[in-house]
């Protein structure tokens, strides 16, 4: 700056004069096709959101989970089943192609390549359009994993022995006795557990906790058999039977 020429102001164009706020865009020109994200989608999303807790929410309270007895890691003859919304994968464990030795395809290569294709549908198709028949490659995928999870699950269902099931699972009367008691010792060694059960609940034999039987037709089953149970499934002594047949004639439930 030179005496008497006065002084020259520099000023900066990329400071706005004047604060704007925060308007969203204005997608007027393009109707149908696409809307700000804050609120109008972000709202629809939580709408809709909220109807299906609400309604998942009274099923829950109009048909609670069944339950089932206390699990028994003695009772071998269990059959777990998973719940319904993974009863398609169960039953694609069940094809000859997809269990046994090539149980690892039907565990984990097959589900991993439908997921993986699920998951790569969307960068496979970027295209603008929002119609499905517009976007044949995503929606053939979808239609395709669709129609495998209904008919997978539709066979699991209609194949499953329902009522084995709800025997297997119901909630048995457990008896109360001593397990210091001679008589349970003798049971506890013996291989009447791995089908009774160690509280005598039954399992893959018949419960022997509300059982009917005398001391007398017990000792005459465990050494003939009945039914499914095979002759000399008992290995101890007479005196041994005796004092097993017993005590299982006087528990009481």
């Amino acid at each position: 700056m030179h005496r008497g020429k006065g002084m020259k102001f520099v000023g900066d164009s990329r400071i706005p004069a004047t604060r704007a706020s925060n308007i969203p865009k204005d997608y007027s020109e393009y109707p149908g096709k696409t809307e700000a994200f804050w609120p109008n989608f972000l709202l629809k999303e939580w709408l809709v959101g909220s109807v299906f807790l609400v309604g998942y929410l009274i099923l829950t309270v109009a048909h609670p989970s069944p339950l089932e007895r206390q699990a028994d890691p003695t009772d071998t003859g269990y059959i777990p089943l998973p719940d319904w919304y993974f009863l398609f994968l169960y039953q694609l464990l069940k094809y000859e192609f997809a269990s046994g030795p090539f149980n690892v395809i039907g565990a984990i290569v097959i589900p991993g390549l439908a997921f993986g294709a699920l998951m790569l549908a969307p960068f496979m198709d970027k295209g603008p359009e929002r119609r499905p028949f517009k976007r044949p490659l995503p929606t053939g995928f979808m239609l395709l994993a669709l129609a495998a999870m209904i008919f997978l699950t539709w066979e699991s269902v209609a194949n499953h022995d329902w009522e084995a099931a709800k025997a297997q699972g119901e909630i048995r009367e457990e008896a109360q006795f001593d397990t210091e008691a001679d008589g349970y010792k003798i049971y506890s060694e013996a291989s009447c557990i791995g089908c009774h059960g160690n509280a005598f609940e039954g399992g893959i034999g018949p419960s022997l906790a509300t059982t009917d039987k005398t001391a007398e037709e017990i000792m005459d089953i465990a050494k003939n058999g009945v039914g499914t149970m095979p002759a000399g499934t008992f290995e101890g002594t007479d005196e041994e039977l005796q004092e097993l047949a017993t005590f299982i004639d006087e528990l009481t439930p």
